[in-house]
């Protein structure tokens, strides 16, 4: 392990954090198949924890079809049932259930918008927050509160604030960290 100083909730013993710490998180990123990767990956943190989401990440992206939209969208009770015997994803059927409910949706706003990310740049013009200490704020309230109206679920102010991390738009690396930016 090199001597970097890390954003303290970096798990330093679990390599797969570190990477993500370093080489993804608050690192825009404003690929379509990302920002629906990363959108159902946060609905499924709710009540959890992130590492706990990660360490399962490539089990999702297995379980979930390589998180094809087009494919989830399509799901039955059958591939519903099959998901909640598989014992390495989160097995969370109200949370199975909105993945599919969400992704009609988050196609429903690439339609309407363009993208996903047109959709996002309404709420920001465009530009990277940097800001620390915070787990919510006037942006993801107003993105949560819209979300909510057009029927999404587990998307509430909290998670859209660590989504909108996850994909760069808000920087919130620590003063500390060596990847810090004001």
């Amino acid at each position: 392990m090199d001597n970097k100083i890390r954003c303290k909730w970096c798990n330093l013993k679990n390599p797969l954090y570190v990477k993500y710490h370093d080489e993804e998180w608050c690192m825009p990123n404003f690929d379509e198949a990302y920002l629906y990767q990363m959108l159902i990956l946060e609905m499924f943190q709710a009540g959890l924890s992130w590492e706990c989401v990660l360490n399962k990440r490539e089990d999702f992206k297995k379980a979930f079809d390589n998180f094809d939209i087009n494919k989830i969208i399509k799901y039955d009770d059958k591939k519903i049932e099959k998901l909640l015997k598989n014992e390495k994803i989160i097995r969370n059927k109200l949370k199975i259930k909105a993945t599919i409910n969400n992704s009609k949706i988050f196609k429903n706003i690439q339609e309407e918008y363009g993208s996903f990310y047109n959709y996002l740049k309404q709420y920001t013009n465009g530009k990277i927050i940097y800001e620390t200490g915070k787990t919510t704020s006037e942006i993801s309230d107003k993105i949560s509160k819209d979300l909510q109206k057009r029927k999404m679920k587990f998307v509430g102010s909290t998670i859209i604030y660590s989504y909108l991390q996850a994909i760069g738009i808000i920087n919130s690396h620590e003063k500390e960290c060596f990847l810090y930016k004001e």
